[in-house]
C-alpha cells in the first residue's frame, strides 16, 4: 500500500467555506506571500478524529507548522511582510467535476500576492492512466485565479506523500518554467510524521514537527531569492 493510501483524514469539512482564506499581519504593508494548501497547511478542529487545533496537521503548535515556520524566517529580513493562507482541500476533491466555484477564494485573489507557494495534491483523485492533462489544466486555472495579474512569483511542490499527480505537477512546472520543490521523500520516513502522537492513524501520518521543519526549510530555500 502506498503511504498516501493510509491518509484517512477526509478532504471534506476541514474548514468551513467562510474560513478557506485567512491572513497573518494584514495590517502591515510589505511583501505579500500566499500559501495554498490542504490539511498540512491548515486544518480546523475536528474532535472526532482527535484533532483539537486550527493549524497545519499534525504540528504540535501553531508556530511549528510549516506555514508559520516560513513566516518566522521571512520576517527576520522582511518584518512588514503580509501572509495569506488559502486552504483548497475542497478544490482538490472537486476539481474533476469541472466548473469549480472559485469565488470562495475571492479574498485570496484580492490579496494580490507577490509570491505564491502551491503546496497541495494529496486529496486529488489519483490518475492511473498517465493522462495528466485534465489535472494540469485545472491546476493552472487555480493558479491563474489566485494570480489574476500574473505578477506573483510561483513556487510549487510535490506531495508530502507521493501521489500519481506529482508527475502532472512536474510537467506543469516544466511547461511554465516554474521552480519546483520535491517533498515526497519526506513522507516515506516515519521520523517525519507524528506517529505515536495521535490515535487516529490518518492524523498520525501527517508531518510532525520535524517533517514540518523540513518542508519549511525547503520552501524557504525556494523563495529566499525573491525576498
Amino acid at each position: 500500500m502506498a503511504v498516501i493510501d493510509e491518509n484517512t483524514v477526509s478532504a471534506k469539512g476541514q474548514l468551513k467555506p467562510t474560513e478557506f482564506v485567512s491572513f497573518e499581519g494584514i495590517e502591515k504593508d510589505g511583501l505579500r506571500i500566499m500559501f495554498v494548501g490542504n490539511s498540512i497547511t491548515r486544518h480546523g478542529v475536528l474532535e472526532r478524529i482527535g484533532w483539537f487545533w486550527d493549524w497545519g496537521m499534525a504540528a504540535s503548535a501553531k508556530e511549528k507548522d510549516y506555514v508559520h515556520q516560513v513566516i518566522s524566517k521571512v520576517r527576520e529580513t522582511q518584518p512588514e511582510s503580509v501572509f495569506c493562507i488559502c486552504q483548497v482541500a475542497d478544490w482538490e476533491r472537486k476539481y474533476v467535476e469541472g466548473n469549480y466555484d472559485f469565488s470562495v477564494f475571492e479574498s485570496a485573489r484580492n490579496f494580490n500576492a507577490d509570491i505564491i507557494v502551491m503546496r497541495l495534491i494529496e486529496n486529488c483523485p489519483k490518475v492511473e492512466d498517465g493522462n495528466f492533462e485534465p489535472f494540469i489544466k485545472a491546476y493552472g486555472e487555480l493558479i491563474s485565479y489566485l494570480n489574476p495579474e500574473n505578477k506573483a512569483k510561483i513556487l510549487i511542490t510535490t506531495g508530502f506523500w507521493k501521489h500519481t499527480c506529482d508527475d502532472g505537477i512536474r510537467e506543469y512546472a516544466r511547461r511554465e518554467d516554474l521552480d519546483l520543490v520535491e517533498l515526497g521523500d519526506l513522507g516515506e520516513l516515519d521520523e517525519m510524521k507524528a506517529i505515536g502522537l495521535f490515535e487516529h492513524h490518518g492524523v498520525s501520518i501527517h508531518p510532525g514537527d520535524l517533517g514540518m521543519q523540513h518542508i519549511a526549510d525547503r520552501i524557504y530555500d525556494g523563495i529566499q531569492k525573491w525576498l
